[in-house]
C-alpha cells in the first residue's frame, strides 16, 4: 500500500515538474532579475551592472514625470473600471432583461452583441491609429469636421493638455466595454428567469430589478471585471504611445508608468532606472488586485 502510494505521488510529481520548471524559468526568474537590475545603474552595455542599492528608488521620489505617470494610472484605476462596468451592465441588462415583454432582451439583441464586441477583434495599435484620425485637429477629423461646420472647432482633443487624458480614457472605454457587455450577458443568461419574473410580479420596476436582483446576482462577475479592468488601466502603453503627441504628451498630460518604463529603457538606455519603475508598477498592480478582492468580498448568493 505504501509503495503504491509512493508510485502514485511520483507519477503526479513527474507531470507537475515540467510546468513548475517552466513557470520558474519564464515567470519567477525574470521578476528576480528585474528586482536585481532595479538596484543597479545598468545601461545595457556592460556585462556586470554596478550595484547602487536603493538609489534608483530614491531618485523616483523626486521625479516629477514619474509622479505624473502615477497620477494618471491612479485616475485610470478609478475611472476606467467604474465607467466601463456601468455602461456594460446597462447594455447587458437591456440586451437580456430590458425587453417590453416579460424578461426577454430587446429586439435584435444578438446583433447588438456582435456590434458591441467588434472593437475586441481590432489590435490595440489599430485602435490607436484609428482614433488618431478621429481626433485630427482639422477638417478631416471625424469629430472636428462637424464641429467646424457649426463654427465650434477645431478642438485639440490630443493636443490640448486639458483634453488629451480624457480622450485617451474615452478610447479605452470604447475598446473595453464590448467585452464586458458579452461577459455580463453570459452571467445574466445563467440566472433563472423565474427570479426576474417573480420580482416583476411583486411589482419591481426596471430600476429596482436592476439594483435589487441583477446587480447582486452578478456581483462575482463584476468583481472579476473590476480586477481585469484595473490591470488594463496599468497596461495602457500601446494606446498612449501610438495615439498621443510626444508619446505621453502634450506636456506629459497622458503619460503612464508603462510608457516611462519604455522611454527610460529604450530611449535613454537607463535600464536600471526603468527596472525600478517596473518594480513599482508590479507592486502597484498586485496591491490593487489584492485590495479590490478584499473590498469587494461579500456573501455569495445561491440561486
Amino acid at each position: 500500500m505504501l509503495f503504491n502510494r509512493y508510485r502514485r505521488g511520483l507519477f503526479i510529481t513527474s507531470f507537475l515538474a515540467a510546468p513548475v520548471i517552466l513557470y520558474l524559468v519564464y515567470v519567477i526568474s525574470p521578476y528576480v532579475q528585474a528586482f536585481y537590475i532595479a538596484m543597479t545603474d545598468w545601461r545595457g552595455v556592460t556585462a556586470v551592472p554596478n550595484f547602487i542599492g536603493l538609489d534608483n528608488f530614491q531618485r523616483l521620489l523626486g521625479d516629477s514625470v514619474f509622479w505624473k505617470a502615477v497620477t494618471h494610472n491612479i485616475a485610470l484605476l478609478v475611472l476606467l473600471p467604474v465607467i466601463t462596468i456601468a455602461i456594460a451592465l446597462f447594455f447587458a441588462f437591456l440586451l437580456n432583461v430590458g425587453g417590453k415583454q416579460g424578461v426577454s432582451g430587446i429586439r435584435g439583441s444578438g446583433f447588438y452583441r456582435v456590434v458591441f464586441f467588434f472593437p475586441q477583434v481590432l489590435a490595440v495599435t489599430i485602435v490607436a491609429v484609428l482614433f488618431q484620425q478621429v481626433f485630427r485637429p482639422d477638417g478631416s477629423g471625424m469629430l472636428n469636421a462637424p464641429l467646424m461646420a457649426f463654427g465650434l472647432g477645431p478642438v485639440g482633443f490630443l493636443s490640448d493638455p486639458d483634453l488629451a487624458f480624457w480622450s485617451v480614457l474615452g478610447v479605452l472605454v470604447w475598446q473595453a466595454v464590448g467585452f464586458y457587455v458579452v461577459l455580463f450577458s453570459a452571467g445574466l443568461a445563467g440566472i433563472p428567469k423565474d427570479m426576474f419574473e417573480a420580482a416583476q410580479i411583486d411589482g419591481a420596476g426596471r430600476i429596482t430589478l436592476f439594483f435589487r436582483v441583477t446587480l447582486p446576482l452578478l456581483w462575482d462577475t463584476v468583481q472579476v471585471a473590476w480586477v481585469y479592468l484595473g490591470i488594463l488601466a496599468m497596461d495602457v502603453f500601446a494606446i498612449v504611445w501610438v495615439m498621443t503627441d510626444q508619446q505621453g504628451g502634450p506636456d506629459w498630460s497622458t503619460t503612464v508608468m508603462a510608457a516611462e518604463i519604455y522611454r527610460n529603457a529604450f530611449e535613454y538606455f537607463r535600464f536600471g532606472y526603468a527596472s525600478a519603475l517596473g518594480v513599482v508598477m508590479f507592486f502597484f498592480t498586485l496591491g490593487f488586485a489584492v485590495l479590490s478582492l478584499r473590498l469587494s468580498r461579500r456573501e455569495r448568493i445561491e440561486y
